[in-house]
């Protein structure tokens, strides 16, 4: 959720970490703020421009009212820690704004996470060393626990290892000292931290964008783990203080990946990347001959054959490509899948044993959800198999097999390209699974790999019709209530193209599996309701010309999405978008397209912040 940054070195640690926190405002941007120390005093600033203006305020106008406020002043120092932030606990507020300090105001904090046991903290701090809270925050807690503490110590390390000891919850958090200014002090338990390792100087952050600009090594902070850091040296702890040998982490990622490149928002560019993702997702897997290569997944036919049962689990967009990877995988691999939100998955006892394949799907791989249900399989004996983006995440880290989607940093909270490479990844799953089990033919197995490898010029190609689809926006772009419907493999890209509309365009939008319009959801329609329909099954046509004619017998505006050379639809529809012909298991990562896009110039249309939608943030590490 939030986003922090933090620098000690060689250079003014102010504009670094501003810049960074630009680098993290799809992370939250209710409220942004800096703490150094300069001269011997520690020093804070921090703005959101009051609740009543964050309706109007976008995210680049949250940091750039930090920097308004610091003004003309360079705030020279070789030290700082930066925040954005996604509200929890306390309103959008100066106030509740990051960084928090110590009532003696020696100490500053910047958290992303939540404190669980805040409350009781608070009365204690308050009743026993008698701290007057400002704020309403959980936060502030961490930072008045620290302060009491290290008025003892004098020691911010100690202090901080003190603190933790008695804090319950998922978070990560940086700390400085006023008395310290050389140090800074971080500590991880289930939120994404990471150091990056400088010249003279050293990083904190919660991703990699953050510090690409700077740092190409870092280290991966581990579960638990704490973390001294000054300009010249980086040391971590393990829970038990004991000190820990790491390995260097080679970023592959480029500074340009990471920005707009001449698009108007990060959404649309990589909404133009997917073609390049899915050729990287299938071609690093993919040999000469077409054979799939599992490196680093150790899946044999007596592994594939003794599952008796797989779990998907995951959340939003990944949860939804999940729905995909359930049809295919039972289809091809002939293994009962079950598709699970991740939210709910552990508080329901799963039938989960040694038995089971768990599949994780997360873009980030920090999805806290998703991470307490894969423990969760774990614990049970569940072999764990996750498909992931980002290199080296909690996820990635905590799984027995990872399937990167190699899809680049993915910046815009809407995710697109993470999607349409995690379907890919449960399309080279499932062959892989099904020929190694004898489930499919080499012949239909090479005949799907080929088909594959067509899908991004079949891309390509259709993104000459964004303009079509563009015109489409301008006169649907007003609808305040829409539903999705298909059949099948349809009907679970309508669930994402009906949450990518939602997510940005702040529309009400529904999908529902178009058999199920019957049981309910028909009494909704009525003249001018605008009804998206996926009919790109090819063996369930007729089932979706029934269920498109009884939805216009009501009145409903009908956009339907099918294959080139289906004209017998338009007679039944009000408007059409046509996508290449494909074979049908595949026709998801196409289909999803337009969708994607109509999402996009709805939300354009309407004037809505595309890339960091209100109340959402690009990776939620707070359950």
């Amino acid at each position: 959720m939030c986003g922090i940054v933090g620098y000690v070195g060689n250079k003014n640690a102010k504009d670094i970490v501003i810049d960074g926190l630009k680098k993290l405002e799809y992370r939250g941007y209710d409220s942004a703020g800096i703490a150094i120390v300069r001269d011997g005093k520690l020093e804070v600033k921090k703005h959101v421009g009051g609740i009543a203006n964050l309706e109007n305020l976008t995210p680049e106008q949250i940091v750039a009212n930090l920097e308004n406020l610091i003004g003309d002043d360079p705030m020279t120092s070789h030290i700082a820690i930066g925040h954005t932030r996604w509200a929890t606990h306390g309103v959008p507020s100066d106030v509740n704004a990051h960084p928090h300090v110590s009532q003696d105001g020696k100490i500053a904090i910047v958290h992303n996470g939540i404190i669980e046991n805040y409350v009781d903290l608070k009365q204690e701090l308050a009743e026993k060393h008698r701290i007057e809270f400002k704020t309403e925050t959980d936060s502030e807690v961490i930072a008045q626990l620290i302060g009491v503490i290290y008025e003892e110590k004098k020691d911010l390390l100690e202090s901080v290892f003190e603190a933790v000891d008695r804090m319950r919850g998922a978070y990560a958090i940086v700390a400085i000292a006023e008395d310290e200014p050389d140090k800074m002090v971080a500590v991880r338990k289930d939120a994404p931290l990471i150091v990056g390792l400088g010249k003279k100087s050293n990083f904190v952050a919660s991703d990699i964008p953050a510090l690409l600009k700077y740092v190409k090594e870092i280290y991966l902070i581990e579960n638990n783990e704490t973390v001294l850091v000054t300009a010249d040296q980086v040391t971590i702890f393990d829970e038990d203080k004991n000190k820990v040998d790491r390995e260097v982490f080679h970023v592959t990622w480029d500074v340009d990946a990471a920005e707009k490149e001449g698009y108007e928002h990060f959404m649309l560019k990589e909404i133009y990347e997917q073609p390049k993702g899915l050729s990287e997702t299938l071609g690093r897997r993919l040999d000469d001959t077409g054979k799939i290569n599992l490196e680093g997944i150790s899946l044999t036919r007596e592994d594939i054959e003794k599952f008796s049962k797989i779990y998907i689990v995951a959340c939003g967009t990944a949860y939804h490509a999940g729905l995909v990877g359930k049809y295919i995988i039972e289809r091809l691999v002939k293994i009962p899948v079950e598709v699970d939100v991740a939210s709910e998955f552990r508080y329901r006892d799963p039938l989960v044993d040694e038995n089971t394949l768990f599949i994780a799907i997360s873009q980030s791989g920090e999805t806290l959800d998703t991470l307490a249900a894969l423990r969760e399989a774990k614990k049970k004996g569940a072999r764990v198999l996750s498909v992931v983006n980002v290199v080296g995440s909690s996820v990635a880290r905590e799984s027995d097999d990872v399937f990167y989607t190699w899809a680049g940093p993915e910046i815009a909270v809407a995710s697109t390209k993470a999607y349409t490479t995690q379907l890919m990844c449960m399309y080279m799953l499932a062959l892989y699974m099904g020929l190694e089990k004898g489930a499919v033919t080499k012949d239909y197995y090479d005949g799907f790999i080929r088909d594959l490898k067509d899908i991004p010029s079949k891309m390509e190609e259709f993104f000459k019709k964004a303009p079509q689809i563009e015109e489409l926006s301008k006169t649907l772009y007003n609808r305040e209530q829409v539903f999705f419907i298909g059949r099948g493999l349809d009907s679970a890209v309508s669930y994402e193209g009906s949450l990518k509309l939602k997510e940005i365009s702040y529309i009400n939008s529904f999908a529902i599996a178009a058999g199920e319009l019957k049981h309910g959801t028909i009494a909704l329609m009525e003249p001018g309701t605008l009804v998206i329909a996926l009919a790109c099954q090819d063996f369930l046509y007729e089932k979706m010309v029934s269920n498109i004619q009884e939805i216009k017998a009501r009145g409903a505006y009908v956009l339907a999405v099918a294959k080139e050379g289906n004209e017998a639809i338009a007679a039944q529809s009000d408007k059409m978008v046509y996508i290449p012909e494909c074979r049908d298991e595949i026709v998801p990562l196409i289909s999803v397209v337009p969708l994607q896009l109509f999402a996009y110039y709805v939300a354009k249309k309407r004037g809505c912040n595309i890339d960091k939608p209100k109340n959402l943030a690009k990776s939620v590490t707070v359950e």
